[in-house]
């Protein structure tokens, strides 16, 4: 009995995004619609699921390019 509550608890835990960043990429219309429910602070949408919209977002605008890393040596005005 304990076995099984414990197998329907760990059913119940965090669940992958069903969209990946490359889907979303593929079809902004879909994209649009995950961030307007993102949006609403009323929408019971998984956090992992913004985040991927997220990153879908920041590649369509930004590109896949390198990271901005600052230089070590502090400027000197």
């Amino acid at each position: 009995m304990l076995l099984t509550l414990a197998l329907v608890l760990s059913a119940c835990g965090k669940s992958a995004p069903a969209d990946t960043v490359e889907s979303l990429m593929a079809r902004p219309d879909r994209l649009r619609e995950i961030t307007q429910q993102c949006a609403n602070s009323d929408a019971k949408i998984p956090v992992a699921e913004c985040n991927v919209a997220s990153q879908a977002r920041h590649r369509l605008f930004m590109g896949n390019g390198p990271q901005y890393t600052p230089s070590k040596v502090a400027p000197k005005f």
